[in-house]
């Protein structure tokens, strides 16, 4: 089916491409039974204005569009889902609504912005799992498009708004609490490096332990995250330990069990404070989600005002006590 465009709702209308662009921008100057027949043109062909359209406009739709991350093991994909019911809970009062989309990887996803800024009148995106070499935000800044990232631009400038975690102080602080309770060989279960994220929440466990002095060196392991791969990549490690930072919940999930099943004692500190932890009695570093998916929302008011340059915000997570980290 060919492309519905200004050109083609002109056509039909018997008026002028200008024409069209006023009943859709400013609709006060376009005499009645003109924008009539506009709009049942618009309306017959099924018309949407696409970005060139968007961008004309003096006004704004006041709709953002943000993905829906993977569900992966059910545990630490639910992070991401607590960051989207703060983002849409703080849109609604500031008159935003919020799209859902879906995609496996960068180039899927950039595939759907081209669908969604075609289809649909959007203001802006909010982009979350930002990582090394992210396409996404290149692609989004060369077409003059708004974003704000719920991420750091890992490896490359501060060019554009960004809210994040400091990832590095929450494994530093679950470290340094292990410390202080007497545990000297603490080891960290974290992910293959290069994930940007996983690599910050490492550094926090390594600084701390140099920081004091103590030896890390042996002590850490990387695998993809998950319940069954922390189990396995811990069953051989347990032994020379007596507390375990982990990058994620199911990881720490998995140490859990390992520990368990083999009766090694181990102190486990987790991380994202999943509704799991709570549930199990799992410690964890718990994230400002809530918070952080608002202040999104603000620094969006600003990208889309152009009324000041680009901020970053970095927000110190908080280490929640429980059952796995005895006194």
């Amino acid at each position: 089916m060919p492309k519905v465009t200004i050109a083609t709702v002109a056509e039909r209308a018997g008026v002028s491409r200008q024409t069209v662009s006023n009943v859709l921008n400013t609709p006060e100057v376009v005499r009645e039974e003109t924008r009539a027949r506009v709009i049942e043109a618009i309306e017959a062909l099924g018309y949407r204005a696409n970005q060139a359209a968007r961008q004309m406009r003096t006004g704004r739709s006041r709709l953002i569009a943000v993905r829906i991350e993977p569900d992966r093991d059910g545990i630490n994909g639910s992070v991401l889902d607590r960051f989207l019911h703060g983002l849409t809970d703080a849109a609604a009062p500031a008159g935003y609504r919020v799209m859902l989309y879906t995609a496996t990887d960068d180039t899927e996803e950039i595939a759907t912005f081209e669908s969604l800024l075609t289809s649909y009148d959007l203001d802006a995106f909010v982009l979350t799992s930002t990582h090394h070499g992210d396409a996404r935000t290149s692609w989004l800044a060369e077409r003059g498009v708004p974003f704000v990232t719920f991420g750091r631009p890992w490896g490359a400038p501060d060019t554009h708004s960004w809210v994040d975690v400091d990832n590095a102080a929450g494994t530093a602080m679950a470290t340094r609490h292990l410390l202080g309770t007497g545990h000297r060989r603490i080891g960290f279960l974290g992910w293959p490096a290069g994930s940007g994220v996983g690599d910050a929440r490492r550094d926090g466990w390594a600084s701390t332990l140099a920081a004091a002095g103590l030896p890390g060196t042996g002590l850490d392991v990387a695998v993809e995250d998950g319940i069954d791969s922390g189990a396995a990549a811990v069953a051989d490690l347990l032994p020379s330990l007596d507390a375990l930072v982990c990058a994620s919940d199911s990881l720490a999930l998995g140490a859990l069990r390992a520990a368990r099943e083999s009766g090694h004692p181990c102190a486990v500190i987790g991380f994202d404070d999943t509704a799991v932890a709570r549930v199990v009695g799992l410690s964890s570093v718990s994230q400002p989600l809530t918070e952080a998916a608002a202040c999104c929302i603000d620094l969006l008011a600003g990208v889309l005002d152009r009324s000041a340059p680009p901020r970053q915000l970095l927000f110190e997570p908080s280490l929640v006590l429980r059952h796995s980290t005895p006194l």
